[in-house]
């Protein structure tokens, strides 16, 4: 399979489309990142496997936890025969000044409507311990 240079910045541009999506709050715009039959696994960060769209903005609405601010980095596209990967990191504000990271492992399809997230897993790297000293060495 070959993506071009268009469908590079369009995949890039999804991490940043989805965590403006949550922080505003703005469920409608998840359906412009996940397919219809999208899986979210978010068992890596404590959470639930999420199926279908109408399954992950209903969680995202009603049961999650959401960080602060989303912002999103290392983004890189790998793409195979017949498959495209997107992998990007999270830096999440938690509040109190706390900070947390995790990886989205994504599976991306192009559709009709564009590049869209069909299968997404997050796992968590480390969550700052309100009890915990600042170790800069870590």
């Amino acid at each position: 399979m070959d993506i071009d240079l268009a469908d590079r910045l369009e995949l890039h541009e999804l991490p940043g489309r989805y965590g403006d999506a949550i922080d505003d709050r703005n469920w409608d715009r998840l359906r412009r990142i996940f397919t219809d039959d999208a899986v979210f696994d978010l068992t890596g960060v404590g959470s639930r496997r999420l199926e279908g769209l109408d399954d992950i903005v209903h969680f995202m609405n009603v049961e999650a936890a959401h960080p602060k601010t989303h912002m999103m980095t290392n983004i890189y596209v790998d793409v195979a025969e017949d498959t495209v990967t997107m992998n990007f990191r999270i830096v999440a504000l938690l509040g109190k000044g706390f900070v947390g990271t995790a990886s989205y492992y994504d599976h991306v399809v192009k559709t009709a409507d564009g590049w869209r997230v069909k299968h997404r897993e997050c796992m968590i790297h480390r969550r700052d311990k309100l009890d915990a000293p600042c170790d800069d060495n870590e």
